[in-house]
């Protein structure tokens, strides 16, 4: 499965009517402060608006809502793992990204058959308190030889300028957050980002 090589997360569909324009062609909705209805909401529009611009939208954690709004993708974190149905998520047809940052992680993200793998943080990130340090490039190249051909995604601290090497380490994919939404012309950010990925 092919999957565009640049995936931003953002947690409002204000950033995808902003940003889907440019030709942002793959995108995570991350929703941390919404639930029932608000949430539902954001989810529906934010798949019109993929749907709008030829691009595939993934939810975040919020497995229910994208079946219910008739998503295509969902991404858990290893908590979510605990409580999201999995059975369910993929009876409604649904593929599967999985986060994942040490090799117990990986392991149990593989018996799901998961459509991507993330690993993270591979730099340091501002994004979220997390337990994992910094993983590295070196960590990329050994998930992408136990990931074979599951699409692998590299997470955390990423940069326009450090895409590169997460590529040349084994990414097939580079996410990024920050580097967008707090850079002073996010506009400006994602056609460098298009342009270095495309």
């Amino acid at each position: 499965m092919s999957l565009p090589r640049f995936y931003p997360i953002f947690d409002h569909t204000d950033w995808l009517r902003r940003l889907l324009p440019l030709g942002v062609t793959l995108v995570q909705l991350r929703i941390k402060d919404l639930t029932g209805e608000a949430l539902l909401d954001q989810v529906v529009q934010a798949q019109s608006l993929c749907r709008a611009h030829g691009a595939t939208l993934v939810v975040n954690d919020h497995w229910q809502a994208a079946i219910d709004a008739g998503c295509e993708w969902v991404h858990l974190g290893q908590e979510d793992l605990d409580t999201a149905d999995i059975a369910a998520l993929r009876r409604a047809g649904l593929k599967l990204g999985l986060s994942t940052h040490d090799h117990a992680e990986l392991d149990r993200a593989l018996t799901h058959a998961p459509d991507y793998v993330a690993l993270g943080p591979v730099y340091p990130t501002i994004l979220k308190k997390m337990k994992w340090h910094e993983q590295g490039l070196d960590k990329l190249t050994e998930w992408k030889r136990l990931t074979g051909d599951i699409p692998l995604v590299a997470i955390g601290g990423m940069s326009v300028e450090r895409a590169g090497g997460a590529y040349a380490a084994g990414a097939d994919i580079v996410s990024a957050v920050t580097d967008i939404t707090l850079n002073p012309d996010p506009e400006a950010r994602v056609r460098q980002w298009i342009e270095v990925t495309g």
